[in-house]
């Protein structure tokens, strides 16, 4: 990994596909942890963290990590999932958060020099070739020790730096007894109901 400490730095995490990915390597993030390691990477500007929540339920099981997010240095970004039936009458929900991220990270690149993408959705190859073409690198952190790749091959390429995910568990990964809650942030298991993340 090639951080220098006076890059001003931002992240910018797609929360359905990093939950997803560390779900398929049988990891839960530590956002702490997270925060705290690229803040030690370069002047960390801001941390954005996306999401889109069921606004119908009494209780999201997602408000409780929204909520330490958003106390504990992260800038959150949410809106409704949009539910629809699909073609077999199967009701589904979608929370895509694509052009929220690319509005977002083309507004400040002015005031950055090094974007971290926590996403592997191909969609995304573009707005990094804009990004980069403002002068910013790009480094995407998804994963493609999983079978199948959690990242899009495009996005791989396009990107000044690739780090999976398996690569930060120790860093980044809560210590302890496999895939059960933790003490900080809360469990973010909602995400495998309710949102379908891409990846290609």
């Amino acid at each position: 990994m090639i951080f220098y400490p006076e890059e001003r730095l931002a992240l910018f995490i797609d929360g359905a596909n990093l939950y997803a990915t560390a779900r398929a390597l049988d990891m839960e993030i530590d956002y702490k942890s997270l925060r705290s390691h690229f803040s030690q990477q370069g002047r960390l500007i801001r941390a954005f963290y996306y999401t889109a929540i069921l606004e119908d339920q009494e209780y999201s099981p997602l408000r409780p990590l929204i909520d330490w997010l958003d106390y504990n240095g992260f800038t959150l970004v949410t809106k409704p999932v949009k539910e629809f039936t699909d073609e077999h009458g199967r009701r589904k929900i979608k929370g895509n958060m694509d052009i929220e991220i690319a509005v977002d990270m083309l507004n400040i690149s002015d005031n950055l020099d090094h974007v971290v993408l926590f996403s592997g959705d191909g969609d995304f190859r573009r707005l990094l070739e804009a990004i980069q073409r403002r002068g910013v690198r790009v480094t995407v952190v998804s994963s493609n020790s999983t079978q199948p790749s959690m990242i899009a091959d495009e996005l791989r390429r396009q990107a000044d730096q690739f780090i999976d995910l398996e690569d930060l568990r120790e860093i980044v990964g809560r210590k302890g007894s496999s895939r059960k809650p933790a003490a900080h942030p809360p469990f973010d298991e909602a995400y495998a109901d309710h949102l379908e993340p891409e990846t290609a």
